[in-house]
């Protein structure tokens, strides 16, 4: 069950790679589905999420964001893709989220800034280079910064990805034809032991994702680690009744067949 994770970048030609890639393997693929699935969870509008990751948002839209919660649930979207497997994953954060599973490639689709501008300017029908010259680098700052602040890395970091694709030096087809050869090697063939960590991934996503939602436990600050279904938390809560509801909450998620809560009360003095 193949599970590619590529970044995107407006003008790399990265959608045009996970199309391609997907079609020859017949892998379904996961881009724009997350913000309308984490807009529902937010209640917010769809709009509203692209904005807010197009760094096109308002200062008051900005000011107001749940940030965390966007991330966490769109985490949430990736990993459980992933899990499901057969799959092409466009951004979102998923090179950074699925590079510790190691059936996973990570890779990069990157072209030079002005063959991107060019290109800009070639879909939206304009001469103006300054105008897509601004847009492309408002794309590239909002990714850097949201990859910063979720994940703490650089977004065009090398050491982040398996391999990086030049569009510019390579067609479409060439890098779907290197994708397909990097997974056929066998540092990327799924073993019972990389599935187990990638499902212990998602049902740990899934158990953030349900303690964001409960009004008992939207604010626990905790970490939260499954594997075969056993669930260990892990941090420190205020009282005793979070404590138990949080164990509570963990214990109701489908797929946890057991919940280990090693949380400890913050002592009062």
């Amino acid at each position: 069950m193949p599970v590619i994770a590529l970044t995107q970048g407006m003008g790399s030609l990265a959608k045009e790679v996970a199309e391609a890639l997907a079609g020859e393997l017949g892998l379904s693929t996961l881009q724009h589905e997350v913000a309308e699935r984490v807009a529902d969870k937010m209640h917010v509008s769809k709009s509203l999420i692209s904005r807010l990751r197009t760094g096109k948002a308002g200062a008051l839209e900005r000011l107001r964001a749940d940030r965390d919660s966007m991330a966490l649930y769109s985490a949430e979207e990736v990993l459980e893709s992933a899990a499901r497997g057969n799959v092409v994953i466009r951004g979102w954060g998923a090179t950074a989220l699925l590079h510790p599973v190691p059936h996973v490639p990570c890779i990069r689709i990157m072209r030079p800034f002005e063959k991107r501008v060019q290109w800009l300017m070639t879909e939206i029908d304009t001469d103006d280079a300054d105008l897509a010259t601004d847009e492309i680098k408002r794309s590239d700052h909002s990714n850097a910064t949201r990859m910063h602040d979720q994940f703490g890395v650089k977004w065009n970091d090398p050491a982040l990805f398996d391999i990086v694709l030049n569009t510019e030096r390579l067609t479409v087809d060439t890098c779907v034809q290197m994708i397909k050869a990097l997974l056929a090697r066998p540092e990327f063939q799924e073993t019972d032991d990389s599935r187990a960590q990638l499902q212990g991934m998602a049902l740990s996503a899934h158990v953030r994702a349900a303690l964001r939602a409960n009004e008992h436990t939207h604010g626990v600050n905790i970490t939260v680690e499954s594997l075969h279904g056993r669930v260990t938390l892990a941090g420190i809560v205020l009282t005793a009744r979070e404590r138990s509801a949080v164990e509570q909450v963990a214990s109701t998620v489908k797929g946890v067949d057991a919940v280990d809560n090693q949380l400890r009360m913050m002592s009062r003095r």
